[in-house]
């Protein structure tokens, strides 16, 4: 639906650009002369209505000429700036909850043209522990949200529930790196449990980042359902150039990179930067709301992501 939407915002602006540049540089000027015509062949002084009637555009070109610098702003500001988003996950528990409106920094990654999504700007590139929005690439037309784990040329373990990263050997380097365990700190238990899982949070230690992640104490390691890559074990993976490998912070409900592969370069849309708008939408066993009504703001997580 955000495809179509950009190519209906395209074309709106377009369209009314066109009007309001004929307008101004043409349209208007033709009212004016008629008007001035009018006038001097006219004894007495025109009326206002007869006035309006010569000078007033139509209300095509009034309406395009009033929401063209809107709609002009608007394309710009998704498209190359920020865009808000609502990805009803619960894949990036602690750090994203549902009911969350995430604010998407568009420019971060480079700047695309809002209809074909090619880059026509270098800007900089994802690093280890970004969220990041990008297109799923079984089905482009859904907005995934996941955090970047793997940099091209990375090979990636992630065994008993323990993620380790090898970071891509360059040519520059005179010794390559060997595989680290990124740090998994634990925190709590219980918070999050929804009588079936069994949650424990971890702080962890990405480079540069740190951030929290759950662990699903009753969930057995899924290796049979992971992406097969040839030349590796089930629970490893190398990440080819021009794509990452990306994963949900709720490390066992998350359907991410190990099931499906890599994002590829052209399927990002941007780093997630901030939380601007927090819905509650728990309710006790009496309530008569509907389920899509909020029962409340949460105001305590408006602000960045980690």
């Amino acid at each position: 639906m955000a495809v179509y939407f950009s190519i209906f915002l395209v074309i709106v602006t377009l369209v009314t650009g066109i009007v309001w540049v004929a307008d101004k540089f043409y349209l208007a000027p033709q009212r004016r002369l008629k008007l001035a015509t009018a006038q001097s062949q006219c004894d007495d002084t025109l009326s206002e209505e007869a006035i309006a009637s010569i000078t007033e555009p139509s209300a095509l070109v009034d309406t395009s000429v009033q929401i063209f610098p809107v709609i002009a702003f608007v394309l710009v500001l998704r498209s190359f700036l920020y865009e808000p988003f609502q990805i009803p996950s619960g894949s990036m528990m602690p750090t994203l909850l549902d009911g969350d409106f995430i604010l998407v920094n568009k420019y971060t990654y480079g700047l695309r043209d809002p209809v074909a999504r090619q880059k026509f700007f270098e800007v900089s590139e994802p690093e280890r522990g970004d969220v990041m929005v990008f297109k799923y690439p079984v089905d482009p037309q859904i907005d995934f949200i996941k955090r970047v784990i793997g940099l091209p040329g990375d090979r990636i373990i992630y065994r008993n529930k323990q993620l380790y990263i090898k970071p891509a050997c360059t040519e520059a380097a005179s010794e390559c790196p060997e595989f680290e365990p990124v740090a998994q700190n634990f925190q709590a238990k219980g918070e999050y449990d929804d009588g079936i899982s069994d949650l424990s949070r971890y702080s962890s230690q990405m480079p540069g980042r740190t951030h929290e992640i759950l662990v699903d104490g009753q969930t057995l390691p899924r290796k049979a359902n992971y992406f097969k890559q040839a030349g590796t074990a089930a629970d490893e993976f190398v990440v080819p150039q021009g794509q990452y490998f990306v994963m949900g912070d709720n490390r066992d409900n998350s359907l991410d990179s190990r099931f499906w592969g890599f994002v590829p370069e052209e399927n990002i849309v941007g780093e997630a930067v901030a939380i601007w708008m927090s819905f509650d939408f728990e309710r006790g066993p009496d309530s008569f709301l509907p389920s899509w009504i909020p029962t409340g703001v949460r105001f305590e997580r408006l602000g960045g992501i980690n």
